[in-house]
């Protein structure tokens, strides 16, 4: 009996270890993402404008350096007119924490950086930053991130820094056009 009782403590302590090591962000790593090719993309989805009638298409991949390589066509056909990438994952404390900070070298167009607090809100907090053909590491403080629905600003408060469950990198600038933004990370600080 004893054996017993010791055998489930000691897997009740390797669940607790293994959850711990899976979570997103800790007091000592405040890593969102990482895209290099030891990262799976498996929990990352494109979301086109297809969802609404629209014809844009998107992509994603790690290339050979191991940097995320979001690539398309943007098209304003049949009302469309965006491509978006997303990363949901389980809820993370980021109380501790004051902005994002993204390194990306995009193809000098501009791209929103969006969030989710949680992900059965309706709605998001974007930033919009433009890109230089350079690698930038751009920081965010989280009350510039401006609440949005379907392309509209909100009458809400500003993104808090309590919980996190879904980054997005979009582009819709109301053109047609091929893009290519290159991502390294996403991190909290």
């Amino acid at each position: 009996m004893r054996e017993i009782i010791l055998s489930i403590t000691v897997l009740s302590l390797l669940n607790i270890l293994s959850a711990c090591s899976q979570s997103q962000t800790s007091k000592n790593n405040n890593m969102v993402f990482n895209f290099n090719s030891a990262n799976s993309l498996k929990s990352w989805t494109i979301v086109d404008d297809d969802v609404m009638g629209g014809i844009s298409s998107s992509n994603i991949v790690v290339n050979k350096n191991g940097i995320g390589l979001f690539t398309g066509h943007v098209s304003t056909e049949n009302n469309g007119g965006f491509s978006s990438l997303r990363h949901q994952f389980n809820l993370v404390d980021i109380s501790d924490y004051k902005s994002f900070i993204i390194k990306v070298k995009g193809d000098g167009r501009n791209y929103q950086f969006r969030v989710k607090s949680n992900i059965n809100e309706y709605h998001s907090y974007k930033y919009e930053f433009e890109t230089n053909n350079k690698w930038q590491d751009i920081e965010i403080q989280f009350n510039q991130m401006q609440p949005t629905f379907r392309g509209r600003m909100l009458s809400i408060p500003s993104f808090s820094n309590t919980t996190l469950q879904e980054i997005c990198f979009l582009i819709s600038n109301k053109v047609e056009e091929d893009f290519s933004l290159e991502i390294d990370f996403i991190k909290v600080q």
